[in-house]
């Protein structure tokens, strides 16, 4: 590909603009993959790096350390107590307790279990008492996924509390040889709403994070390399480890067995589809009529954007589904027509696969428009207007106007916007399942949670394998899936917009 320089760029036309970067896109994506293979490199050296200088400095300050800093080593917090730092001693020491108690009564049998998911499920046993069999319930392979995985997070905080034990020791020797007295509890309680202010503050809500959303996505993923399901429920038949065989059953092409990959792969394009037009016919429309409202001489603005906000304020629950209802064989809308003799026959508009594709993005355009005047309307009013004026002075007509100043204004701002839209309407569980539930039925598509339509969504469908036929593991390897096609578009286009990369252009 020829490489034009800025001159040259600048003397080609529109046209050739757009498909001169579009080729260098694509001339850059190998490029790209190499810088980030090289980034992921330097990260794990530098990860190693760190690790290597981290067991340098504990070996040397054991080495070098004085009695109460070796013996903190195992007894944590008992430098810090003896040098008078009670508070933070028998914080660290009271954490060591909790830890070994955890692991001695209940952390050593979930991280034993964790290889296996358990090895006794539920069995029928004789009850003498009652001269009857009752069900007896031993492993449960679920709770040990679940606090098998809290306790290597256990592991990994007592780990990370032991390693700052042994640096404040360090750090407290090298005080005390300087000459400086030592922090008391005062200065520690001080500290922690004084210049330790920030970490009292995230503390909690660190925690929350790790707990409510960090936790529940490693479980999903782990799940997704397990044959959790309805049959093998955890407790009653436990589940186990398959390793990648359900990612092979989804993604994969061979002959044998059960593959979903020409499904995934046409649900995956309606999705994209989809999400494309639900994003930008809600933005180019929404923009319109945010323009239409705010020009000069159109009276009683505020009834016009009080109506379209109405949309907002009742709830899609109600909305939707009076809406699909409105559009059904037997509904309002072909009632209707049928009874001003404008058709023959009812509309499919829910039981035709193009029919139903085309509504619910129309549809769509409804419920998205609003939210869309309202951004365009702060955003339009901050365009100055010396730009207009003097377009008007050079001569150029109103969609000249609109291409030059008004839409490059509004991309420039509203990128990020767009691209969070984009990956909203990918996940836009509401819209699909309220009007159509996904119909109509695509009968020639293999799914292994039950019938899958048309209208389905990757979203849709993976909540109809984990309700209709509770295969969860099914259903998490889709959840992964498409995280990774989410991430790599987010990562792309991110990395293109005009709002990141040239920040200072509308200042």
């Amino acid at each position: 590909m020829t490489k034009y320089t800025e001159l040259e760029y600048l003397k080609l036309s529109k046209w050739r603009k757009f498909l001169y970067k579009i080729a260098c896109f694509f001339v850059g994506i190998p490029g790209w993959f190499v810088n980030l293979f090289k980034k992921i490199g330097s990260a794990f050296k530098d990860f190693g790096i760190s690790v290597k200088d981290d067991f340098v400095d504990i070996f040397t300050t054991f080495k070098n350390g004085d009695y109460k800093t070796r013996l903190s080593f195992v007894i944590m917090g008992f430098g810090s107590i003896a040098r008078g730092q009670i508070l933070r001693g028998v914080l660290f020491l009271l954490f060591e307790l909790v830890f070994i108690v955890y692991m001695i009564f209940w952390g050593g049998y979930w991280i034993s279990m964790l290889p296996s998911l358990g090895t006794q499920g539920a069995i029928k046993e004789y009850d003498p008492i009652y001269d009857t069999y009752v069900t007896t319930y031993y492993d449960d392979s679920f709770k040990i996924l679940l606090y098998g995985i809290l306790t290597i997070f256990f592991i990994v905080a007592f780990l990370y509390t032991w390693r700052l034990n042994v640096k404040q020791n360090a750090i407290a020797e090298e005080i005390l040889k300087s000459g400086k007295p030592l922090k008391g509890t005062k200065d520690d309680l001080k500290s922690l709403v004084d210049e330790q202010f920030h970490k009292t503050l995230l503390a909690l809500p660190l925690t929350g994070i790790l707990v409510f959303t960090v936790m529940p996505m490693i479980f999903m993923i782990l799940v997704a390399f397990t044959n959790y399901s309805g049959e093998f429920d955890g407790k009653n038949n436990l589940f186990s480890w398959v390793g990648l065989e359900n990612f092979n059953q989804m993604l994969g092409w061979s002959a044998g067995g059960v593959n979903y990959a020409a499904t995934f792969g046409e649900v995956l394009a309606w999705t994209l589809i989809w999400a494309f037009f639900a994003t930008f016919t809600n933005y180019f429309l929404g923009m319109l009529v945010a323009m239409m409202i705010n020009k000069k001489g159109i009276r009683l603005k505020k009834v016009w954007r009080t109506i379209l906000i109405v949309t907002i304020a009742v709830p899609q629950f109600i909305s939707l589904l009076y809406v699909s209802k409105m559009f059904a064989q037997d509904g309002l809308v072909n009632g209707m027509l049928l009874d001003w003799g404008w058709i023959d026959k009812a509309l499919p508009f829910w039981t035709d696969s193009t029919w139903a594709r085309v509504m619910v993005i129309v549809i769509n355009i409804w419920i998205g428009i609003p939210y869309l005047m309202l951004i365009a309307t702060g955003i339009l009013m901050n365009i100055p207007q010396d730009l207009y004026e003097s377009a008007k002075i050079d001569g150029a007509n109103a969609f000249q106007q609109y291409t030059k100043i008004t839409l490059p204004y509004m991309l420039f701002v509203t990128g990020p916007y767009l691209l969070t839209s984009f990956i909203s309407n990918m996940n836009n569980f509401n819209v699909i399942y309220l009007l159509t539930g996904g119909a109509p039925t695509n009968a020639a598509a293999l799914s292994p949670g039950g019938s899958l339509g048309y209208t389905d969504l990757l979203i849709t469908w993976l909540f109809k394998i984990a309700i209709n036929d509770s295969k969860f593991y099914m259903a998490s390897v889709i959840g992964i899936l498409v995280f990774i096609v989410v991430s790599v578009i987010s990562l792309i286009v991110y990395s293109l917009l005009p709002s990141t990369r040239n920040e200072e252009d509308f200042q």
